[in-house]
């Protein structure tokens, strides 16, 4: 036998042992076709709670309760005119409802299941070594403790309190970093420490060159928003826009799945105007928690990005203020923004706030009308920021009346077309060649494999293919520890 026979033999005997079945990637995209003697055991645990049942529950479609919930359609808010300024409808899928209230837990599940399954990590004697800003190393933590495995999640120190307390709570070991939300190559230096401290104990899964990662958005959340697309649309609507802020780059893989499906489809990239890596190969430090910069991720398809859109982070704090604060509150309600839409809002976490900004000038460039739709995506709530709004408070004081029309009229409504760029095949290559600094140079990879992702043109397709083969391997798999034999 093997030594990857071995693991795979311990990996099955792990799993047997505390009962866990690993959903397909179909599954995931459509709960019906999950075994209904599990969604019948799911109505007994919450939506957040350490079973490995919950698995099942990595979907854009659970139902909108903590506890107990079953499944529905694609979890989705569209946000009127009267907020966002424009003509254009804009879609944000929301990522509350995952376990964790992010669904970084479905870019997490593919690293790992990966591995899990050819036998390419052992949960009895390695650890998964979560690289992130925040989400990513939360949502590897969750599906680590319910895959049977232990987890590391290295992270800067200056993230939000929420996301530390929570990892403590899973039993992750956590490691910061200094720095914040900018600091990634702070992240790499100390996984590379570790890995030489402590070997193949560790399996580094770090978000920006994990297929995995952009894998799951393009089988799951891609499907998502053209299934809520075509349920919403109206005669002689498009699917014109996609924004999303760059951060691993692994949502922009829903992108690469809907251009197979919306050739005319244009894709813009967020990130801060404070590190403008992407529009003008610059740096510097950002309060948008979740999005990454200073680096192009491996997973990014940069050839299927149509534009670059910078945000000031500076407004998204306003603007997170005017979306949680009573005052801000009052003025929207003034403004015609229904009650509904208001108590909304906190499913958008900073991140969620970005993208929302991104898509309004996103819209503005294109002079997008009503029968044009943008989908943007809320990673997570701001029940994962509420220590940033009271920090806000005790830094700026309490957010008045005036605050919030300053901010609904002069940097919501008022929101232009500055910084952004719509790409030319030239721009598009200038940023594809700044992986070559991050990842050829400091992380070893290859430059063979660098021009690949540029000139060869099956490169992207073959990874994004994969899906039907690893849903195979994993029906495989469950069928080898046998537990699902029980609920079929």
């Amino acid at each position: 036998m093997t030594n990857q026979q071995q693991i795979l033999e311990n990996t099955i005997k792990r799993c047997r042992e505390r009962h866990i079945i690993i959903p397909t990637y179909k599954q995931m995209r459509n709960p019906d076709l999950i075994p209904e003697k599990i969604k019948a055991k799911l109505g007994d645990i919450g939506l957040w709670d350490l079973n490995s049942l919950n698995l099942f529950r990595i979907t854009w479609k659970n139902e909108m309760v903590e506890f107990g919930g079953g499944f529905g359609g694609v979890n989705f808010m569209e946000l009127p005119g009267e907020l966002t300024g424009v003509d254009a409808r804009i879609i944000v899928l929301i990522g509350k409802y995952f376990p964790t209230g992010s669904h970084k837990v479905g870019a997490t599940f593919g690293p790992l299941v990966s591995r899990l399954v050819t036998g390419a990590f052992d949960p009895t004697t390695q650890r998964a070594l979560w690289p992130s800003t925040g989400n990513y190393c939360r949502g590897g933590a969750y599906d680590a403790y319910l895959l049977g495995c232990g987890s590391i999640a290295v992270l800067p120190e200056e993230m939000s309190q929420e996301r530390f307390d929570w990892l403590h709570k899973v039993g992750s070991e956590v490691i910061a970093t200094p720095g914040g939300e900018s600091n990634v190559k702070e992240i790499y230096d100390k996984v590379k420490e570790l890995k030489t401290q402590r070997g193949d104990e560790i399996v580094i899964l770090n978000q920006f060159d994990e297929m995995g990662n952009a894998l799951w958005h393009y089988a799951v959340t891609g499907p998502a928003m053209e299934e809520v697309f075509q349920a919403a649309r109206l005669p002689n609507q498009r699917f014109s826009g996609l924004f999303l802020t760059q951060g691993s780059a692994g949502t922009l893989g829903s992108g690469d799945y809907l251009k197979t499906r919306f050739p005319n489809l244009k894709i813009a990239a967020g990130e801060a105007v404070q590190c403008p890596t992407l529009l003008q190969n610059g740096f510097g430090a950002h309060r948008i928690e979740g999005i990454g910069d200073k680096h192009v991720p491996w997973v990014h398809n940069v050839r299927n990005t149509d534009m670059v859109v910078d945000l000031d982070d500076e407004v998204v704090m306003r603007l997170m203020r005017l979306f949680n604060e009573p005052a801000g509150h009052e003025y929207l309600r003034s403004r015609g923004i229904s009650q509904e839409v208001v108590n909304n809002l906190e499913l958008l976490g900073i991140s969620g706030i970005a993208n929302m900004l991104g898509a309004v000038k996103m819209a503005k460039y294109y002079e997008y009308t009503n029968n044009d739709i943008i989908f943007t995506v809320a990673t997570d709530s701001m029940e994962m920021y509420t220590s940033r709004v009271n920090q806000a408070r005790e830094r700026d004081g309490e957010y008045t009346a005036t605050q919030a029309a300053v901010d609904f009229e002069g940097r919501l409504m008022s929101a232009d077309k500055d910084d952004l760029l719509e790409l030319t095949y030239y721009d598009r290559k200038r940023m594809h060649n700044l992986k070559y600094f991050t990842w050829v140079e400091q992380q070893g990879k290859s430059l063979k494999e660098l021009n690949a992702q540029w000139y060869d043109e099956n490169y992207w397709p073959d990874h994004f293919g994969q899906v039907d083969e690893w849903d195979e391997k994993i029906e495989a798999f469950n069928q080898r520890t046998g537990v699902i034999k029980e609920y079929v």
